[in-house]
């Protein structure tokens, strides 16, 4: 049994559209099922990956309320919520809680820079009253090199303090492993998620909770491996495989902007088309970026 509220490997899973930008809805259910079947704890949709911040409100309530009407379980989604306006993310919390959805992923205010401690607080403060609700569970995401909102040790601490059993994970994708430790050793049952996938291995031995990634969208089974294994002196190769692939993927993703990246190599690993597809100001990889990592994805392990 978890001493974490939430834990596991969760998908920052890439939201397919169609060729006039819709969202696909079937294939994104079909996604979805993929990823939990090759291994994955839960879907973390509507992130950074999912392009999240290109869709209306209206929108990312109904991608949320379509994937569940294909009948992917609701606990096993954990969707992004937060926005710049606190009376959205008010709502779109509300509607996944009623949708049967515990577990939330959320950004603070973000457009603002600059802001204190004291007005993140506020502000996350403002939320989480206004929501009200003893059965959410909220995952904080760090991601200031994208958001320009860091949130500090001290800030995290004081929200787990004033929210326990609301506030019960962050999921920090600067990348800063240092970071990462310090957020364990201040909330020793903060479920702490790191955004790189290579990074889940060394930081469970440090006591994190799993991983929130983007190169889960394909290689979720490795990711599992080492979640599953890595305690167990009997599994020391299975999980050093696992790692192995973890680590030549992810770098492979990163040969081009990550999100074209990540959608194309969907694509190509399952045979699919129309996933290079992007919601502007983000683009697509070009014909000739794609075709370079068709042989270069079938040369991985």
């Amino acid at each position: 049994m978890s001493k974490f509220a939430v834990s596991g490997v969760f998908s920052a899973a890439a939201t397919p559209l169609n060729a006039d930008l819709s969202v696909d809805h079937a294939r994104f259910a079909n996604h979805c099922r993929r990823l939990l079947d090759a291994g994955c704890h839960s879907v973390a949709l509507l992130g950074t990956t999912g392009e999240a911040n290109s869709f209306s409100v209206a929108e990312r309530k109904e991608i949320l309320d379509r994937v569940i009407a294909a009948g992917i379980d609701p606990d096993a989604l954990m969707p992004g919520t937060g926005v710049a306006a606190i009376p959205e993310t008010v709502d779109l919390t509300r509607h996944a809680l009623s949708a049967g959805v515990r577990k939330v992923v959320m950004l603070p205010p973000f457009y603002y820079k600059g802001v204190s401690d004291d007005g993140l607080f506020a502000a996350y403060a403002r939320t989480l009253d206004a929501i009200a609700d003893d059965r959410l569970r909220v995952v904080l995401y760090h991601i200031p090199q994208v958001s320009g909102i860091p949130l500090s040790v001290d800030l995290v601490s004081r929200l787990v303090t004033a929210y326990p059993g609301i506030v019960v994970g962050v999921k920090e994708s600067r990348g800063d492993f240092a970071n990462m430790q310090a957020l364990i050793k201040a909330c020793p049952n903060l479920a702490v998620f790191p955004g790189a996938d290579p990074l889940m291995l060394p930081l469970l031995k440090e006591g994190g909770a799993g991983c929130i990634t983007a190169t889960s969208n394909l290689i979720a089974d490795s990711l599992r491996t080492v979640f599953d294994g890595y305690a167990d002196p009997s599994a020391v190769a299975q999980v050093e495989a696992a790692q192995a692939r973890i680590d030549a993927w992810r770098t492979l993703s990163n040969s081009y902007a990550q999100i074209p990246t990540i959608k194309a190599m969907i694509g190509i690993e399952n045979g699919e088309t129309g996933w290079e597809r992007l919601r502007p100001p983000l683009m697509p990889l070009s014909p000739s970026e794609i075709a370079d990592l068709a042989p270069r994805i079938a040369a991985l392990p």
